[in-house]
């Protein structure tokens, strides 16, 4: 049974993974800005099978708040042994072309909020000498294209860091799990025309809890995204520049 923290527990793919790890009996606390959702998410939740749900209001980028949350989570769990962070936001690329403020704001919320979080965590979970760090990520975070690369770059940073992360967290029994979704149809993606590179909240919750359960490294989400994010990492530069992405 594991003693689970979702951060950004109110995101629809935070929230449809949060029903997995309801469904097998796992402790959860939650923590998300809307505390209005969290106290109905918590409900929903107990009546769906977890062993216990608490939850806290929460803002990852209030760097010095990151300190209270994993020590609340340990004291009403007694334990912490599993963290999926799933905050973020989805910036307009084109205003932040304007903005370096705005620019660097969309970067405190996508890269380092998650990194500070994680450093946080990796000290906790090295001196315990186990535990899961599982990190949404993204397809965007692969290649820097025109139409994203705000958001791209932030989620690059995040999964570069991660690859450090795991190789130094190894020995100590500690699994990083980068999640990489492609196209999710989610409130915070209603604006996009979908179409069949998209997925549901649900299949990719599906996927992060076999990745945690089966202690993978990183997992593209579908699957098909790694072959298709493949040829696009190794097209060369020349080419690449000329697409509009």
């Amino acid at each position: 049974m594991r003693k689970i923290l979702v951060v950004g527990a109110t995101s629809a793919i935070a929230e449809a993974t949060a029903r997995r790890f309801a469904a097998q009996g796992h402790h959860l606390v939650l923590a998300a800005r809307r505390a209005d959702r969290l106290e109905a998410m918590a409900a929903d939740l107990r009546l769906r099978g977890a062993a216990s749900v608490h939850s806290q209001a929460f803002d990852a980028t209030d760097l010095s708040a990151h300190g209270g949350l994993l020590d609340h989570a340990t004291q009403v769990m007694g334990g912490l042994d599993t963290v999926l962070i799933a905050h973020g936001t989805l910036p307009d690329q084109s205003a932040c072309q304007l903005s370096v403020d705005r620019t660097l704001a969309e970067f405190q919320t996508n890269a380092l909020s998650v990194i500070a979080l994680c450093t946080a965590l990796a000290e906790r979970f090295e001196a315990q000498r186990r535990g899961c760090i599982a990190v949404i990520s993204s397809v965007a975070g692969d290649r820097g294209r025109q139409s994203n690369y705000v958001y791209g770059a932030a989620k690059g940073a995040v999964s570069l860091f991660l690859q450090g992360l795991r190789n130094r967290l190894h020995r100590s029994g500690v699994q990083v799990l980068t999640i990489k979704p492609g196209f999710v149809d989610t409130p915070m993606t209603r604006a996009f025309k979908k179409g069949p590179l998209w997925a549901s909240p649900d299949s990719v919750a599906r996927g992060i809890d076999a990745a945690i359960r089966h202690g993978r490294d990183e997992v593209y989400l579908p699957g098909f995204w790694r072959p298709i994010m493949f040829i696009i990492r190794h097209l060369p530069e020349r080419i690449f520049k000329r697409l509009s992405l």
